[in-house]
């Protein structure tokens, strides 16, 4: 039925609300699947797809044969200055399709974030609904050839959300800074959104540092305005 929520993502909304909420703070270890799994009755493979969700939030970080802990410390995740929230979430269900994961070379990027290196690894990907296939939004990712990064165009991201690559690879990020503006998409944007030239968008572009100031990750994005907002946090 239309509107009702699945089972994985009943279950993410109710970990994301004892996150926020204060119910689990950051540090705390998420119970293991098996203990998930009897909680809400469904199966272990229902609790890994609720967990990627509530990954991909920002809210939690999975470690391989660790389990998962609590990121979230009341604070807006990412760049913890502002960011673009997809309204899909509320209610709505999308998913994230990776369209390519290749090395490139950018000197541009890298002069506009004073960067010594103009290699970057760039992850391209779209998020649409899943009730039509509409295609909301765009992104390039831009992230530093690390260890466990520079492998990706070789492996794929696999199912695991890009969030926990970043924390695997050691680049979480502390601060940064978000710009956001309205524009009028081209004809190559418009095949890659499956749009008509000229329709509007939001552009958005996101830069977020390590706490040492090194550099975590750069993400141009194309966002449809009916189905994201802007949310900044103060205090």
């Amino acid at each position: 039925m239309t509107g009702v929520p699945l089972k994985h993502q009943r279950i993410s909304r109710i970990l994301a609300r004892e996150i926020r909420g204060g119910r689990r703070p950051a540090g705390e270890q998420l119970p293991g699947e098996h203990a998930l799994a009897q909680r809400f009755g469904v199966s272990r493979t229902t609790v890994r797809a609720a967990r990627a969700e509530v990954s991909e939030e920002g809210l939690i970080a999975t470690r391989t044969g660790k389990g998962s802990y609590v990121l979230f410390d009341g604070r807006p995740p990412d760049d913890r200055l502002g960011r673009v929230c997809a309204r899909a979430r509320q209610g709505v269900e999308s998913r994230l399709r990776t369209l390519a994961v290749r090395a490139t070379h950018d000197s541009g990027l890298a002069t506009e974030l004073r960067l010594e290196k103009n290699t970057f690894v760039c992850v391209e990907r779209t998020r649409e609904l899943v009730a039509d296939a509409t295609v909301v939004s765009y992104e390039r990712s831009y992230l530093p050839p690390v260890s466990v990064i520079r492998e990706l165009p070789a492996q794929g991201l696999g199912q695991d959300a890009l969030t926990e690559v970043l924390l695997r690879a050691g680049l979480r990020p502390d601060h940064g800074e978000q710009r956001v503006r309205g524009r009028r998409i081209d004809a190559h944007e418009a095949e890659l959104l499956r749009r008509t030239p000229g329709d509007w968008f939001l552009d958005t572009r996101r830069t977020s540092w390590a706490a040492d100031g090194s550099f975590v990750e750069h993400v141009a994005g194309l966002l449809d305005p009916d189905h994201f907002e802007l949310t900044l946090a103060f205090g």
